[in-house]
């Protein structure tokens, strides 16, 4: 069983221990990530994530095993929810999980969405056209932007 469980401020560093293997994955697409003197990745800056309202971090459980996190950013009026980070460990890539947990949120976050991959992570892209694409039953629209970003846009409310 996949649940979603929210990211307390006390478990921000099991967070930030899942985000180094998260960050390892995209050098494959960024090489300009190196590793800093200590022989980790710079942290990500959570702390949106512990002042906001509207800034949700998961971590990913398969039954009670960690295996992935979701940054989420939930719309404010008109703004679109958005899913800023997304990441299942490589042991369970490819299984599903991944997808039982983006319905999840987007039940859980109903109305508008904006997922946006890099140009580069094919993978990604491929992951959310099909996760969304099953979601909203094809009804979802896609663009590049002028950072050459792909994004997906569609409305669970629809």
């Amino acid at each position: 069983m996949i649940n979603l469980v929210k990211v307390l401020k006390e478990d921000e560093n099991i967070l930030h221990n899942l985000m180094q293997f998260y960050i390892y994955e995209f050098t494959k697409f960024l090489p300009e990530i190196t590793l800093e003197d200590n022989g980790l990745y710079r942290p990500y800056d959570l702390t949106e994530f512990w002042i906001s309202p509207n800034h949700h971090p998961f971590f990913i459980k398969q039954d009670d095993e960690l295996i992935g996190f979701a940054l989420v950013e939930s719309g404010i009026e008109e703004e679109p929810n958005s899913i800023l980070e997304f990441f299942i460990i490589q042991k369970y890539a490819g299984r599903g999980f991944g997808k039982i947990a983006a319905k999840q949120l987007f039940t859980i976050f109903p109305g508008k969405w904006q997922i946006t991959q890099i140009e580069k992570n094919y993978p990604a892209q491929a992951f959310w056209r099909n996760t969304i694409s099953k979601f909203t039953g094809g009804s979802y629209s896609e663009r590049s932007d002028e950072r050459k970003r792909v994004i997906q846009e569609f409305d669970t409310n629809l």
